[in-house]
């Protein structure tokens, strides 16, 4: 597994603590948003898809660091948008390891190399860069040429410094199994800590509607993933997860596990679905209707859905709070995903998405946003 002991054991004895307190439902992961501003503008994503005066604003540190002690997660994942667009981005990490939380600040890559010397080298902070697939495809899940290539340098540069990084990757229709298998293989040879896979969602706000992955071929893409599994491979998730995507293992979601707090306040239920705000954490857990989401609910937002933050902290939680659970993990951990023969279904050939062209229109949210906003707003310093 690509995590450190450290943090193997912290989570561990969090997560035993929240059972012996007879705590049913409990975060594992703050998602902590500080910004929506971004300088890419994927498909498969609608945070760009804003306002500008709301891609403006950012939180403050203090705003994050109460959000972080009101909510107790042990890790701290930071998305955005693109968290290295925050103005004071390095006070927020410095602030979090100064907490001792685990923080896994989310990246495209493209300022990674420039903020390098903004940070330094800890074990509770990893920078996890966005990479969809090999330089053709991750190039056109972005909308732009040549991001491959500045990320996968970047990564080089992080590691030769000392910090800690890891990826993760986001897999659609179009995701080939044999070039996400040669995907893995370069990571791996790059040196990266872990790696995190995830199935898209249908996320309402992304302009390409037409390529997220119904359940049956999101199993059916893992289980070739998978078939064999490189014993090389490092991945920052739990096992039962990567079972869960091959669909050999049952987990239902917990929301709950990976609360989001951004610019609107705490979301409602979930880091995919935005079904309004809660002004604290506690209301967010007291006033939710757990039991209209999932896949058991019958929910239909929620029928196809097996992303990671819906399920990895289910995952985690069967591992230290059943016996089933600790010695299956303990298996695979030790013996690797088993190889199997998948029963294969053809994928439907889909059109891919284009790239921007050289001289894109008012109407790309990305240009509107670079048009109204000053340059220093768009790619700030750090001090």
């Amino acid at each position: 597994m690509g995590v450190p002991v450290s943090q193997m054991w912290t989570v561990a004895r969090y997560v035993i603590s929240q059972r012996l307190r007879g705590r049913k439902r409990y975060p594992l992961v703050l998602m902590l948003e500080p910004l929506f501003r971004c300088n890419l503008a994927c498909a498969g994503c609608g945070k760009i898809q804003h306002p500008v005066q709301l891609l403006r604003q950012e939180l403050t540190p203090e705003q994050c660091f109460t959000a972080v002690e009101e909510c107790g997660a042990p890790i701290v994942s930071i998305p955005g948008g693109e968290p290295l667009l925050h103005s004071r981005i390095h006070e927020i990490v410095d602030g979090l390891i100064a907490r001792k939380k685990y923080i896994y600040l989310c990246t495209n890559g493209l300022l990674l190399e420039k903020h390098l010397d903004c940070f330094r080298p800890s074990p509770y902070l990893s920078f996890s860069v966005h990479l969809d697939g090999l330089a053709e495809v991750h190039d056109r899940a972005v909308c732009r040429q040549g991001v491959y290539e500045i990320a996968i340098k970047a990564i080089r540069k992080a590691i030769q410094a000392g910090f800690r990084v890891t990826t993760n990757s986001t897999f659609f229709r179009d995701a080939s199994p044999e070039k996400t298998r040669e995907l893995f293989d370069e990571l791996t040879r790059l040196g990266v800590e872990g790696m995190m896979v995830s199935p898209g969602y249908e996320y309402s706000k992304a302009p390409d509607q037409q390529n997220f992955l119904p359940r049956q071929q999101t199993i059916s893409l893992f289980k070739q993933l998978f078939s064999p599994a490189n014993r090389q491979w490092k991945f920052n998730q739990s096992p039962l997860f990567l079972r869960f995507l091959q669909g050999e293992w049952d987990l239902e979601c917990t929301p709950w596990g990976n609360p989001t707090y951004n610019l609107h306040g705490w979301q409602k239920p979930c880091y995919l679905l935005d079904e309004g705000y809660a002004a604290s954490f506690q209301e967010l857990m007291d006033a939710t209707e757990w039991s209209k989401y999932g896949r058991k609910s019958g929910n239909p937002r929620c029928a196809n859905c097996m992303v990671h933050s819906g399920y990895e902290a289910t995952a985690v939680d069967q591992t230290f709070s059943t016996w089933r659970g600790f010695w299956e993990t303990a298996r695979l951990t030790v013996f690797g995903l088993p190889s199997e023969k998948p029963q294969t279904q053809p994928r439907t050939p889909l059109a891919l998405h284009p790239l921007p062209a050289s001289n894109p229109s008012r109407s790309n949210p990305l240009v509107e946003l670079q048009t109204e906003m000053t340059p220093a707003e768009i790619l700030p310093e750090c001090n």
